[in-house]
């Protein structure tokens, strides 16, 4: 048996990701590599997984009945990481080796180095048709874990999702739920137009995402992802609608790529890049409430 979290608080979840956000800048800039601005949009959302949704044990990380989680936006793994540690499937000082060259936290993830990985991710575009191949293999084994799979909206222009798009009803997969983080921004693209959210044009942004979907034959649910009270209800929708759906979920989760640090968010070129101190100062005062005296 595995086990689940229980569901903290929409507050104490909020209080996490604040821990979560300080961690992913604050290692990204002592290591000197890594993203941000795609780490920051998904951090309420991985959050939410780990801590009020995945039936996961941290001290059995390979448990055969646990809910599989795959980030297939790989770049993002400093996210991950930061939400593993803090969920104690690894000590949080272990995040300060990210991107060595003997660490278990590498710049995308490797689910045979790091405790709580369960696909090795970073050549963007499939992490889904990964995730169909454990939610069907579930179905013909008669497992009851479900499978959740997180991608980006630029990453949406892979085709190799769109072809488990087309497949995932037909094999009835709704042990399958795929969380598209709709931050926006990618890390080039085209200048904004005025409908646009941000300082480039949204990779997806001018599609009906909810309708495309729905016409593939999926579940689709459109949310704010940085509102923990829409994202546990959209979970709590994909668990009810399980049994009687007979098919897979998409939940679009509107966010904004850097959320949470004034001089990250809504902007392209925080797509990666490293804090100076005095940014670190910014940052950790928004996010903490503290200078660096008070660490």
């Amino acid at each position: 048996m595995t086990t689940a979290a229980p569901r903290a608080s929409t507050e104490e979840l909020a209080a996490i990701a604040r821990q979560a956000r300080w961690k992913i800048i604050e290692t990204v800039a002592s290591s000197r590599a890594g993203h941000i601005g795609g780490p920051l949009s998904a951090t309420d959302l991985l959050v939410a997984l780990y801590f009020a949704q995945l039936d996961v044990d941290p001290s059995d990380p390979r448990a055969a009945g646990r809910d599989r989680f795959i980030l297939s936006k790989g770049h993002s793994a400093i996210g991950l990481y930061a939400v593993l540690a803090l969920r104690g499937f690894f000590p949080v000082d272990e995040l300060a080796t990210f991107d060595h060259g003997d660490s278990r936290l590498q710049g995308h993830p490797d689910m045979l180095l790091t405790p709580g990985v369960d696909a090795s991710t970073g050549s963007l575009g499939q992490g889904l048709s990964a995730g169909a191949g454990m939610a069907l293999g579930a179905k013909r084994l008669g497992h009851g874990f479900h499978t959740w799979v997180m991608v980006g909206d630029g990453e949406l222009e892979e085709g190799m999702i769109w072809e488990t798009v087309l497949s995932a009803p037909r094999f009835g997969l709704d042990n399958l739920t795929l969380i598209i983080d709709l931050n926006g921004l990618q890390q080039y693209g085209w200048p904004a137009e005025d409908s646009d959210r941000f300082d480039r044009s949204e990779p997806v942004g001018h599609v009906d995402l909810e309708r495309v979907f729905t016409g593939f034959g999926w579940n689709a649910l459109t949310i704010d992802g940085h509102d923990f009270d829409e994202i546990l209800g959209a979970f709590d929708r994909v668990v009810s609608s399980r049994e009687r759906a007979g098919r897979p979920t998409v939940i679009i989760a509107r966010t904004a790529k850097g959320r949470g640090v004034s001089f990250t968010e809504g902007t392209y070129r925080w797509h990666n890049g490293v804090a100076t101190e005095e940014q670190l100062e910014t940052a950790r005062a928004e996010l903490l409430g503290t200078t660096g005296a008070g660490r």
